[in-house]
């Protein structure tokens, strides 16, 4: 079996551009570790508590369940957004996405998560485009998500902003 991964986005244009577009996109300083997203591989998008821009408000949450559909390569254009510029990305198929805003609360899972070695200092993982999940971590975390999941055309319309642009 492939390998399963936690895609972490951090921005709510990004955001938007991954789930309408099911595609996904690396910083020049995270294309090594992006290269290891194998095509077939099982992902899980991850929105931070900053992705939409109110941290006391909001939480980290799963929101959906995806597969890589191409390999990561060189984009023929980099996506930019705001100031930043992503040079690498690959194609997802997503097969399920919670409504806007909801979603699995991952700080929820992380005493159960042995990708976490230590629950305390959990959120300094997350400082990453990716995270590969052992896989009984990604089993428990499809388990728990997949009753949020809705089909990803019933809910990719509420995640467009207007900002998005790629």
């Amino acid at each position: 079996m492939s390998s399963a991964h936690l895609l972490i986005i951090g921005d709510r244009a990004a955001l938007s551009w991954v789930v309408t577009e099911q595609r996904m996109a690396f910083p020049p300083g995270r294309a090594k570790s992006a290269r290891t997203l194998e095509e077939g591989a099982e992902v899980f998008l991850y929105t931070t508590r900053g992705c939409f821009r109110n941290p006391t408000r909001d939480l980290g949450r799963v929101i959906a369940r995806a597969q890589v559909a191409s390999p990561v390569r060189a984009l023929e254009e980099p996506v930019v957004f705001g100031d930043r510029s992503f040079a690498e990305g690959c194609r997802l198929d997503v097969s399920g996405l919670a409504p806007f805003r909801e979603g699995l609360v991952l700080r929820d899972l992380v005493p159960r998560l042995s990708v976490f070695p230590d629950p305390a200092t959990w959120s300094v993982r997350m400082r990453r485009a990716s995270l590969e999940l052992p896989p009984a971590d990604a089993n428990l975390v499809r388990a728990e998500l997949e009753p949020l999941l809705r089909p990803h055309d019933a809910s990719a319309g509420a995640y467009r902003w207007e900002t998005a642009s790629a």
